[in-house]
């Protein structure tokens, strides 16, 4: 997923390569070093598994130039991994993900909350899409996320619950 651009105050990607899931900031308000953030051992079927646990809010309708029709679902990670009730838990991340009511791959909005989004000062991402390839595509890291291999990964295609 690519957010923002060079004509944007935020661009960054992110990206699945070799069960890593990367974050490549390129530009973000405030941030004079642009890193490249790793969360190994988080491949697409640890994503999918975790679209899978989400709750279904409701059908909506996004007001945008073209009226989107979208299903709500909200996801949520918690640590530790209790059983619900009067157990201490901690919240990790929370989305809420909009997706297209005729094709659950398609994503028009997001809002994301957690630790992932430590450069933001709510801790908090919002993203709208505006364009899809329905396909896996070729995946190189740049030098600064590169370890001990340089060899080009797919990304697969996302699947939310439903």
């Amino acid at each position: 997923m690519v957010a923002g651009g060079p004509q944007y105050p935020i661009w960054f990607t992110n990206l699945i390569y070799h069960n890593t899931l990367y974050t490549l900031t390129y530009k973000w308000p405030g941030l004079t070093v642009h890193t490249c953030s790793k969360i190994p051992g988080f491949s697409l079927e640890t994503l999918n598994g975790l679209l899978a646990g989400s709750r279904f809010v409701g059908p909506e309708i996004l007001q945008r130039k073209q009226l989107r029709y979208v299903d709500h679902w909200r996801v949520g990670i918690v640590v530790p991994q209790l059983p619900p009730g009067l157990w201490p838990r901690l919240p990790i991340a929370l989305g809420d993900i909009y997706v297209d009511q005729r094709d659950r791959t398609t994503f028009w909005e997001l809002l994301q909350f957690g630790l992932q989004n430590l450069y933001d000062p709510q801790l908090d991402e919002w993203a709208q899409m505006n364009t899809f390839e329905h396909r896996p595509g070729r995946v190189s890291l740049p030098r600064r996320c590169l370890s001990a291999t340089s060899t080009p990964g797919l990304l697969g295609t996302l699947k939310p619950a439903g």
